[in-house]
């Protein structure tokens, strides 16, 4: 079973909306897996959510490849390399796709030593322009800044960015200019703000969730609400977002997430809907969202406000057309499962067993 703070690796490419029309183009979707070091490649069709995994597949990688990032261009992909078995390999791989959605790797991998350690998420701003890594090693945040040609990583002056407590997750806000940590500290967990310019990261402040262990964290389309999961203690927490990115705990907040263990979150395109993956009730619950910010249980879920899948559901991405949700699942049927999705409804199309646990999926238009 991986580490809770490998949960959150959910990167969204290139998403047009929950009801996007048909295509005939193909979408990518890659996936990494820890224990083997490799990334599973699979063909989606567009318009019925089938996969089929692609020629080439599954590609080898760095010890350990728990997360990825895809750039907006759709060009280059980044996989974050902490290592596996005490072997400390802390770096990141860039690789270059193809039309076909088949990877290249770059012969220089990128290495966030000797001031950082353990890389496990990555997050990249919204023009591509800098690449953030979160080191659980090492308790800090490294910065890249991308060469939009090559895609190629420079480390920026100031890097890393230390943040005095373990990283749980990270997430950036839709303009791109404030970036939010969420940290294991007591009795409470905390969420850290930071401001964003040109790469440089300054400290706004910080804000408590009322809640032990913000592994999820989740942020609507206009950057008003953010929301966290308390993975210990199942309950969600939602903050207003102020114009300088500190973060204001609304009132009734934090709500009863009524499931165990959400340890990932994430929003629809419209805003108006939010999915919590619950790894030890084995669903995923759907609300939608009032004016106060809070969430409200959907009613037209298999179970109250929840959608069953597979074991634990640890991670979810939104696909390009916004017709499906895919669900990493880390349990005994290890894989890939996906739902359709109709008014923030899901309703499950198939599974794709990986072999061994993955840990996170981006999907490429």
């Amino acid at each position: 079973m991986l580490q809770k703070a490998l949960v959150l690796f959910l990167v969204l490419a290139s998403i047009a909306g929950f009801t996007g029309c048909g295509s005939t183009s193909s979408h990518y979707v890659y996936a990494t897996i820890p224990v083997a070091n490799q990334i599973v490649a699979y063909r989606e069709d567009p318009n019925s959510g089938v996969l089929t995994q692609i020629s080439g597949s599954p590609y080898s990688v760095g010890q350990g490849a728990i997360s990825m990032v895809l750039h907006p261009s759709g060009k280059f992909l980044y996989v974050a390399n902490p290592g596996i078995g005490g072997t400390a390999e802390n770096d990141i791989s860039l690789f270059t796709i193809a039309s076909n959605g088949t990877l290249t790797e770059g012969t220089t991998r990128t290495s966030v030593a000797p001031n950082a350690s353990q890389p496990q998420l990555l997050v990249m701003d919204p023009n591509g322009s800098f690449l953030y890594v979160m080191n659980t090693g090492s308790n800090n945040i490294s910065v890249f800044s991308i060469d939009s040609g090559s895609g190629a990583l420079s480390q920026v002056a100031g890097s890393p960015i230390g943040i005095g407590a373990p990283p749980l997750n990270m997430l950036l806000a839709p303009s791109g200019n404030f970036l939010y940590v969420s940290l294991a500290s007591q009795p409470n967990g905390l969420i850290a703000s930071y401001s964003v310019t040109a790469g440089q990261v300054a400290l706004v402040g910080t804000a408590s969730t009322a809640g032990i262990n913000p592994y999820g964290l989740a942020i609507n389309g206009d950057g008003t609400y953010l929301y966290a999961a308390n993975s210990t203690s199942n309950s969600i927490a939602v903050f207003t977002v102020d114009s300088s990115g500190l973060l204001t705990q609304v009132q009734g907040s934090p709500i009863n997430d009524g499931y165990t263990d959400p340890v990932a979150m994430m929003f629809d395109p419209s805003g108006k809907y939010l999915y919590v993956a619950n790894q030890v009730s084995n669903n995923v619950a759907a609300y939608s969202i009032s004016s106060t910010g809070l969430p409200d249980a959907l009613t037209t879920s298999t179970t109250t406000n929840a959608f069953s899948t597979e074991s634990s559901p640890r991670f979810l991405v939104a696909d390009p057309t916004g017709k499906y949700l895919l669900v990493g699942n880390q349990g005994a049927s290890a894989g890939i499962q996906v739902f359709g999705v109709s008014n923030g409804s899901l309703s499950a199309l198939s599974t794709y067993n990986v072999g061994n646990t993955p840990s996170s999926i981006v999907v490429r238009q």
